[in-house]
């Protein structure tokens, strides 16, 4: 018989050993320490694996969106959000997760990114709304997103890696070192993006709930062939889905989904898309970016702040930062700040533009309300389920 052992439990087995070694041939202990390293060994049995309720969630996801909102800014549009907001609202209606208080959140950054923090906390950049054509694509993309909270994929991450242990009596609620700790595990996840079993998952079960929705299910994939040729000229991938399996085998599956479930919804919405959403792309090459080593959650470490420097914005619409960025807020670190070097694309240097992209200068959420009639009037101009 095989028996697993939890961090807890060996721990203890390796404790009691220790413990046991200190006792004379007389059965009288040999050390003063015994009695500490039983109280030790009491304390790592206590120790259990994570464990999360609703409300966890809520107050992770929370403290995780602090953090990106922190990096990129928002854009300070309540029009463009409240758009994005009701296209997310009819796909998290028809998702298994319905009742959570999602909200929706448009980044002020060029980079091409999204990022789905636990809770229904769902962000996505201006600059991918910028690349997108139609309502369809931003369903898709927003799907996939949905997809990632409610299959609760960065918890899980964090749990099967055993990165976080919680005492007997610890919870989120009472102990906010343990909850600053699993915002840090969780903000790293998020921003290295999940594995390939994840992103396939969220590509598959986002387009089945994009079609219940009534969008056209293709929408995602025509999106990331927009991407692909976005980065065609770059040396690594880039930005939303960097980390994601190849580009072939992705949208060869989604084919295979769409065909195989009979997903047959038809609604692209690329008028509307346009009514709502008037950003241009900006060309991977002229992004500016913050360079790699700094950028920290943006970056390689996932481990730092950004404070915002003042943006200027170009004739061709892009943003050019004045100032630098600071780096130690954002895990609630202390330590030196750095500034971090500000630079043209990384793209053709093998560096993530769109991740290590700068970011607008104002991280507050823009509050929006969508009342049961407007979300019924949007699906009824809309034709969509």
């Amino acid at each position: 018989m095989r028996w697993k052992l939890s961090f807890a439990s060996t721990v203890a087995v390796v404790l009691v050993a220790l413990a046991s070694s200190t006792v004379c041939a007389g059965g009288r202990a040999a050390s003063p320490q015994l009695g500490s390293l039983s109280k030790i060994g009491q304390k790592a049995k206590e120790l259990h694996d994570l464990e999360m309720t609703d409300d966890d969630e809520q107050k992770l996801g929370a403290g995780v969106s602090a953090r990106i909102r922190q990096r990129y800014g928002v854009v300070q549009d309540p029009a463009v959000t409240k758009y994005v907001t009701l296209v997310g609202d009819v796909l998290a209606a028809r998702s298994d997760r319905p009742g959570l208080p999602w909200k929706f959140i448009v980044l002020d950054t060029d980079g091409v990114n999204a990022l789905a923090a636990p809770g229904g906390y769902i962000h996505i950049t201006r600059g991918a709304l910028a690349l997108m054509t139609s309502e369809a694509q931003l369903a898709g993309v927003l799907g996939h997103e949905v997809i990632h909270v409610t299959e609760k994929h960065t918890i899980r991450a964090i749990q099967k890696g055993k990165a976080v242990q919680m005492g007997a009596n610890e919870t989120l609620s009472n102990s906010p070192a343990l909850l600053n700790k699993l915002v840090d595990k969780a903000t790293d996840a998020v921003m290295a993006g999940f594995g390939r079993g994840e992103e396939l998952e969220a590509d598959d079960k986002g387009v089945v709930v994009a079609n219940k929705a009534g969008y056209d299910p293709k929408g995602l994939g025509d999106f990331l062939n927009a991407l692909a040729e976005r980065n065609k000229n770059s040396t690594t991938k880039q930005g939303l889905f960097a980390s994601h399996p190849e580009m072939d085998e992705r949208l060869k599956k989604l084919d295979s989904t769409i065909k195989s479930q009979k997903l047959a919804s038809t609604v692209v919405l690329d008028d509307r898309f346009h009514q709502n959403v008037s950003y241009k792309p900006t060309p991977i090459a002229a992004v500016t970016t913050v360079e790699k080593g700094s950028a920290g959650i943006a970056g390689d470490s996932g481990k730092s702040d950004s404070s915002k420097g003042d943006d200027k914005t170009a004739d061709d619409g892009s943003k050019k930062k004045k100032g630098g960025f600071g780096l130690s807020k954002l895990t609630g670190g202390g330590g030196e700040q750095k500034s971090a070097e500000v630079t043209g694309s990384g793209a053709a240097r093998g560096v993530d533009s769109e991740r290590n992209a700068t970011g607008g200068p104002n991280p507050n959420p823009v509050a929006v309300k969508v009342t049961a009639a407007e979300l019924t009037a949007f699906k009824k101009d809309g034709k969509l389920s």
